[in-house]
């Protein structure tokens, strides 16, 4: 992976191994949260609990990683002599890693919804919502690769895959609030509703990551 700093001074090594530490750790949480996506799909559309049961277990590691990264970048802020490109990139990683943690959450709360729509019949919006959820996790991944090459362009094309994203919630949510002859009981509409809002929640989350990557890199908001 490139590295993050350029500093030239050779009495200052320290802030450089802790910043290229530090990258390591937000990639790596990174692959979890991207894990945690997978499960999260696969017990809504898949219709596996076992998929759903693991959600909590990585949520608490997400939260780990996410409570150690903040604290170890504050560390280095008050510290250590850092640079302003240093400085750059320590306060991304804190902006970043409340992106990555919060896209956890949402996982975790769709693999919630999976187990209380699961006595339901899968409803006919299911295939559209599970495409959205595709373009949202594929989203995540790209995110995570312009990270690790702190590829800028890569960073603010996210932008655009958003739209898709975007398009799809207000047209599932169109169907899902309009439904007419609902035998009874509205909960799996409450439950898809719901989860067509995480998804489009987990893109924007996407989204700040990819813009955090390109301010890493210009500078630039």
């Amino acid at each position: 992976m490139k590295a993050v700093v350029n500093i030239t001074n050779s009495g200052q090594p320290q802030p450089i191994r802790a910043i290229r530490r530090l990258e390591r750790d937000v990639l790596r949480m990174g692959a979890l949260v991207e894990q945690s996506f997978r499960l999260s799909h696969q017990a809504l559309f898949a219709r596996d609990l076992t998929a759903a049961e693991e959600l909590p277990r990585l949520d608490k590691k997400i939260d780990r990683f996410y409570r150690q990264i903040e604290s170890d970048c504050t560390s280095i802020i008050t510290l250590q002599a850092s640079t302003a490109q240093d400085l750059r990139c320590l306060s991304a990683f804190m902006q970043l890693v409340r992106d990555l943690e919060r896209i956890g959450d949402y996982a975790k709360d769709l693999a919630e919804i999976a187990i209380k729509i699961f006595p339901y019949p899968p409803h006919p919006s299911l295939p559209d919502i599970a495409l959205m959820s595709h373009n949202a996790q594929a989203m995540l991944a790209t995110s995570l690769v312009a990270l690790a090459d702190l590829d800028e362009v890569s960073g603010r094309r996210i932008k655009l895959l958003d739209d898709a994203v975007d398009n799809a919630y207000d047209n599932l949510y169109q169907i899902l609030a309009h439904q007419r002859d609902v035998p009874g009981v509205v909960e799996p509409i409450l439950l898809l509703t719901l989860a067509i809002r995480c998804l489009e929640r987990m893109a924007d989350h996407a989204t700040n990551i990819g813009q955090r990557v390109a301010y890493i890199v210009t500078g630039q908001r």
